[in-house]
């Protein structure tokens, strides 16, 4: 009758205690690691902002053509000048009217040398290093949320660990309670189920509380809001690594990002000592341009009265000569003279030509001018400038040797990770195997007495660290395969 009560509780309560364990009502959003890389690449500020990088290039591409061709600009200006008289080297000018004046400019102008022929390859290069910086930060994105996803999962599959041992707790405290109470366990034994019970508990709180945090790390990288139920889909099965390590190191010096974008900056570089070198080249500079202007007084009386009076005065000055010559019996041409008077009709055309402020332009003579110069002394300013970029181009250089060092080392250190994290896997499981089965037995020789309560603690504690450590190495595993893959610059898998 003893057996049957324990059996009998311990049934019962099992069956309560496993719904004790939370479950969501609503259904989770499921997100896999493809769609949170996807998510990432899409809205990521950082990513973001280095693909605004590659505006400025394509820019500067453009402009660096555009100086190949010959600059243009046009100016159109409006001016009004009172009347009144100025003296210019000891001539006095001026109208006792205000003067209206407008003038158009269109000019053409074309500047050339080596330095100008060679920018456009220059900025083509330094574009392709942008583009190469924006995939290097693209597959450093994909790198981290591929680690931040493993990290979320590897922390919440502990925290189902830490679950299913408050069950497990809650079932030894039952059956602790029942074996006092058939008078085959002491008070003592249900004591210390208790205390375990709730150290059990905080455990799970904690690892439950580590899990939404490692989730909003995730959403964090991918740049979007956390939705409500989000679940993660675990599908990383562990595979051996049929991989060639000099294949791997082959691969990451051709396709790493990192190696790929040195390689666009030392060519960026040298481009650049060739472009200051050129400005030692003669400079061959045109300028043309089209142009006109109008002049014309406000009180258009003005100029009448004016080419008025100066017909005026060269009547007078005809009569004068010419009654001379008539007194000196000589021809003359009196009558013409006399004759000469200001009409309507030229008031009238000097009217229209004054009116011709401000849009109806007399053209202006064309001009072409050339010049060629060459630059001798700016103060070793030049000098400067070219052993500034030869030392960039060095530094380049040196980067670029540096970079490709450390890939081996970091390719190679990945893949014996990888290959140790493999192994330590499969021993992993075998270890938490038998853990299990310890615990099984235990538990079992526990319910018909035939143990300790201290033993069945040491052998849940036992399983806890093997099924922790076989977790930890599963995940492990995949983040080690992930830094494999980040070092090699493209997915594997």
């Amino acid at each position: 009758m003893r057996h049957l009560l324990l059996l009998g509780l311990v049934a019962v309560t099992t069956q309560a205690s496993a719904q004790l364990v939370p479950r969501d009502s609503a259904p989770p959003t499921t997100l896999t690691i493809d769609q949170a890389i996807d998510l990432a690449q899409r809205n990521n500020p950082e990513l973001q902002q280095t693909l605004n990088n590659r505006i400025g290039a394509r820019a500067a591409v453009r402009s660096a053509y555009g100086a190949l061709l010959p600059s243009a600009d046009a100016s159109l200006n409006a001016q009004r000048q009172q009347g009144g008289q100025q003296i210019l080297s000891g001539t006095s000018l001026g109208a006792s009217s205000d003067v209206n004046q407008s003038s158009y400019q269109i000019g053409f102008s074309y500047r050339i040398n080596s330095a100008t022929l060679i920018t456009p390859s220059l900025q083509r290069a330094n574009r392709n290093a942008v583009e190469a910086d924006i995939t290097g930060a693209t597959e450093s994105l994909r790198s981290n949320v591929s680690q931040q996803y493993l990290l979320t999962l590897q922390t919440e599959a502990g925290a189902d660990l830490q679950d299913s041992l408050v069950v497990a707790s809650q079932q030894e405290l039952i059956l602790a309670q029942a074996r006092e109470i058939v008078g085959s366990g002491t008070q003592l034994d249900v004591s210390r189920a208790d205390v375990a019970l709730g150290l059990q508990k905080v455990q799970a709180l904690k690892a439950r509380n580590q899990v939404e945090i490692e989730k909003l790390r995730l959403f964090q990288l991918m740049g979007i809001s956390q939705p409500a139920n989000v679940k993660l889909v675990s599908q990383f099965p562990v595979t051996p690594l049929n991989l060639d390590l000099q294949q791997l190191i082959e691969s990451a010096r051709d396709q790493n990002p990192g190696v790929v974008a040195l390689r666009s900056r030392e060519r960026v570089a040298d481009l650049n000592v060739r472009r200051e070198k050129g400005e030692y080249s003669p400079t061959l500079s045109l300028l043309t341009g089209i142009g006109g202007y109008t002049y014309g007084y406000v009180n258009s009386s003005f100029p009448v009265q004016q080419a008025q009076a100066q017909l005026e005065a060269a009547r007078a000055d005809c009569i004068r000569t010419e009654e001379v010559r008539a007194a000196l019996n000589l021809s003359n041409q009196l009558a013409a003279c006399n004759a000469m008077a200001f009409t309507d009709a030229q008031a009238q055309a000097i009217r229209s030509t004054n009116s011709k402020f401000p849009f109806s332009f007399t053209k202006s003579p064309r001009f072409l001018s050339a010049t060629l110069s060459l630059p001798l002394f700016d103060g070793f300013a030049r000098e400067q400038r070219v052993q500034e970029a030869m030392a960039n181009r060095s530094d380049a250089r040196y980067s670029v040797r540096s970079k490709e060092l450390a890939l081996t080392a970091d390719v190679t250190a990945a893949y014996l990770i990888v290959t140790t994290a493999e192994k330590t896997v499969a021993l992993q499981e075998q270890n938490a195997a038998k853990a299990r089965q310890e615990l099984k037995l235990v538990q079992d020789r526990y319910k018909i007495g035939a143990t300790t309560f201290v033993d069945l603690a040491e052998a849940r504690a036992t399983y806890e660290r093997a099924e922790s450590d076989r977790i930890n190495s599963v995940y492990d595993y995949h983040k080690a395969f992930a830094v494999l893959e980040s070092a090699v610059g493209h997915p594997l898998r």
